[in-house]
């Protein structure tokens, strides 16, 4: 019964692992060609109607990016960017954006 435990566990925290050969560097670059018009070069969208990325979860930020790629989450705009990105774009995006960290203050 241990080992069932133990097996499952394994198995179970491996689904829910984040990838492990991310670059930031090559997620930054990429973020910097691709995706900063709209969501800034920072992770602070630009426009109004996009979404801010920086300090996202990363595992977040793939599963979004692959469901984009997939076609199962729509969005005109983002269908065509992600459908040509790879598993490790995808990665290295993911972490650019997770790696960022935002500051919040009270409005005055």
């Amino acid at each position: 019964m241990r080992l069932l435990t133990t097996l499952c566990f394994v198995v179970m925290a491996g689904a829910f692992a984040l990838p492990a050969a991310a670059d930031i560097a090559a997620g930054k670059a990429k973020a910097n060609a691709v995706c900063a018009v709209c969501h800034g070069a920072q992770g602070i969208a630009t426009l109004p109607n996009a979404p801010n990325l920086a300090g996202q979860p990363q595992i977040y930020l793939v599963e979004q990016l692959k469901n984009y790629r997939s076609g199962k989450r729509t969005h005109e705009v983002m269908a065509v960017i992600a459908k040509p990105l790879s598993d490790q774009e995808i990665d290295d995006l993911s972490a650019w954006y997770a790696s960022l960290r935002m500051e919040l203050s009270a409005g005055q």
